[in-house]
Parts: structure tokens; sequence; C-alpha cells
């Protein structure tokens, strides 16, 4: 097998990281992977924000926390104290990517770049839309400030760092979602 569909292979959505920070040589790998992602007339309508303030990220973690918390249905809550009790996961680089609006497709195929090059990278990642919950706290108006340029909203991001080793397990492919036709 080559070393792409290897790295698909054995991608994880990892949640649990041990809090090292990550190098910058391979935070620029990774955005570099990002930006040269295919878009829609090669509009590249994205801005990525890239977050290694790990008390902000924790700051928004126990907003984020707090404001699940306290709604009428806590499944959400109840299940990220399940994994450990933070949205973030104690990931110490969160990978924002602001969109223009309409842009959802492009968004996505970002993010993805993103994600496989930090799993050949060796790095622990997961996809997070958990992220907009930032802006519903009462701190959102701050966070969207700091975080979102002008003219964007949030997309997606991704959280980036070393994973522990208890967080090491690909999902099982679900072959019953392809259909082959002719």
């Amino acid at each position: 097998m080559n070393e792409t569909l290897q790295t698909i292979k054995n991608r994880y959505s990892c949640r649990s990281y041990t809090g090292e920070p990550v190098e910058k040589e391979k935070i620029e790998a990774i955005t570099l992977a990002g930006v040269q992602a295919p878009s829609a007339l090669n509009k590249q309508p994205w801005q990525l924000i890239v977050l290694q303030d790990k008390s902000y990220i924790e700051e928004m973690d126990a907003s984020v926390m707090d404001m699940l918390s306290k709604q009428q249905d806590t499944s959400t809550y109840e299940r990220m104290m399940l994994r450990g009790g933070k949205v973030f996961y104690n990931a110490p680089c969160m990978i924002i990517i602001a969109k223009e609006a309409g842009t959802d497709l492009d968004t996505g195929i970002v993010v993805e770049n993103m994600a496989l090059a930090a799993s050949s990278l060796g790095l622990g990642n997961v996809i997070c839309g958990l992220m907009n919950l930032s802006f519903d706290t009462e701190k959102g108006d701050k966070f969207k400030a700091k975080l979102i340029p002008d003219g964007y909203e949030f997309g997606v991001a991704l959280l980036v760092g070393y994973a522990t080793e208890d967080s090491k397990t690909p999902h099982e492919p679900d072959l019953s979602k392809v259909k082959y036709i002719g």
C-alpha cells in the first residue's frame, strides 16, 4: 500500500493530547497542506488562524464546558465529561478555518488536507466543529473578535498535538456505504 493510502487508513480522531507544544516546522507544513487544497474557481475562500496560546484555548474550553453544563439537554456535556471534561482535549494547537459564506465544501477539503498532513507527521488530530460553540458563550464576542477576520465566519477547526497512548484507534471502515454501478 502506498504512503498516502496508509496515512488515510491509519488516521483517527484523537481525543487525548499530552499538551506538549508542536514544532513550528510541523505547523507550517500542516498549514501549507491546507492552503494547497483545491477550491472552486481557485478562489481560496479561507483564512487559517493558528492558535497556540494554551491558556487561551483553555479559557475557551472552560467557557464552552460551562455553557454546556447549563443547557437543558446535557448530553453533549456528559459526553465531554466521559472524554476527560475538555471540549478541546488538551490540544496545544488549534487551527481555525475561517471561510467566506457558502464555501463549506472548500472548507472541508482544507481541513481534510491538514488532518492527513498532521497524521503523516506523527501528530494526533481531530476535526472539531464544536469550536463554534465558543462564540455562543458569554465570552463569545471576545473570542470571535480575536479569531475570526472581518468578512469571514467560522468554518471548522483542527486540533493538533501529540497523542497520548490511549487515544490511537482508527475507526473501522463501513464498506456497506460503497455502491458500485455498472
